[in-house]
């Protein structure tokens, strides 16, 4: 008996022993976090956040300015360059609209500036009771923004000459002053959201910190939950019905009323995401410290990095051989949409999944469609 206990003793020893060497030798081989955390979120935010709010901040403000000219006169020609400022504007709102955090998540910047679809009839209620306010956190939400100006630009009639002739009625004057007051908030909480991101630059390049409240992880988490949402379900998941049982939505196309260019801005979405995933400069071929190369270093090798671009790459070649207008891809061929919602969902799991585990950063959002 004392020989079995005695055996058994030294088993376990040995055992112990092994795992202990085991443990020591990963702990040796596993690299130190000393990565510049600081150095890139100052090229994020120098390079990136800042100048694409400071374009699209001109941008909405040129837009105003053509819809005052509009209002003032009514007439093809000035409807023309609000359509043409509205799109040049919506193709840079695709660069900032995956940094919902500081003030814009407080005010509720994203969702009153693209949630789509627009509601009609919360539009259409807002301006025959001109009771309204667009300030307010949910209620107004579908009734403002992007989505509201494509219903008032292109949705309201059928062509040009109809919709000049609709708002030189004076019988449709609130439509009129409705379409200014939302171009006008646009620009208000634009500047808000503009003027806070330069207060607190130094205090957000300054917290490098890994933890669920600094700004590296909540930045991360915000292009991974745009990446998943905002683009991989809104612009792909939900039209194509991946949501719905398979039961198309066309509706739900972003910019359904001026669905030809609704390619045009998924493009422009992907492209926003691939160049803050490089750290490239905004309107810029230079680049700066990135979370690619965050990723290089802890991994110290480009497996990862290599996944992730090639799957920039394939969604983005799947993205360029759709119909630009989405209602008609749908209609025609839904299934070329649902390869491309695919694509990015194997996107979706490096980034979150193993990006996250390598950088050891933690989901910091529910995720409610199941994957």
């Amino acid at each position: 008996m004392f020989k079995k206990t005695f055996f058994y003793f030294f088993s376990l020893v040995a055992l112990f022993t092994s795992f202990s060497c085991a443990d020591s030798t990963e702990l040796d081989d596993k690299v130190i976090d000393n990565f510049d955390r600081k150095l890139m979120l100052e090229n994020i935010t120098d390079n990136i956040i800042l100048p694409a709010f400071a374009s699209f901040n001109e941008k909405i403000e040129v837009l105003e300015q053509s819809v005052i000219a509009f209002s003032n006169d009514p007439n093809e020609a000035s409807l023309e360059q609000v359509k043409y400022d509205w799109v040049a504007a919506y193709k840079t709102w695709q660069h900032i609209e995956m940094f919902n955090l500081a003030k814009a998540e407080e005010v509720y910047y994203i969702q009153k500036m693209n949630t789509y679809p627009a509601s009609i009839s919360k539009i259409e209620n807002n301006i025959s009771t001109g009771i309204y306010n667009l300030e307010s956190n949910n209620n107004n939400w579908v009734a403002q923004g992007f989505p509201t100006l494509d219903y008032l630009l292109f949705g309201i009639q059928d062509n040009a000459t109809n919709t000049v002739l609709f708002y030189k009625n004076n019988d449709n004057i609130a439509h009129l002053n409705y379409l200014k007051d939302v171009v006008s908030h646009m620009v208000s909480i634009t500047e808000l959201v503009h003027e806070d991101w330069l207060l607190i630059r130094d205090a957000f390049v300054s917290s490098t910190e890994n933890s669920a409240t600094s700004s590296l992880n909540t930045l991360t988490n915000d292009f991974i939950y745009y990446f998943e949402k905002g683009l991989r379900t809104n612009k792909f998941g939900i039209p194509s019905g991946v949501f719905s049982a398979n039961n198309t939505r066309v509706f739900n196309v972003e910019a359904y009323y001026n669905s030809k260019i609704s390619k045009l801005l998924s493009l422009e979405s992907l492209n926003a995401v691939r160049n803050f995933f490089n750290g490239q400069t905004y309107n810029s071929a230079s680049s700066g410290k990135s979370l690619k190369d965050y990723i290089a270093y802890m991994t110290e090798d480009t497996i990862l990095n290599d996944a992730i671009l090639t799957k920039f790459d394939e969604a983005n070649q799947l993205i360029n051989g759709l119909n630009d207008n989405f209602v008609n891809q749908i209609n025609a061929d839904n299934d070329l949409m649902i390869a491309v919602f695919n694509k990015l969902q194997e996107g979706v799991i490096l980034l979150k999944t193993d990006m996250l585990s390598v950088l050891s950063i933690s989901v910091d959002y529910i995720d409610a469609d199941g994957d």
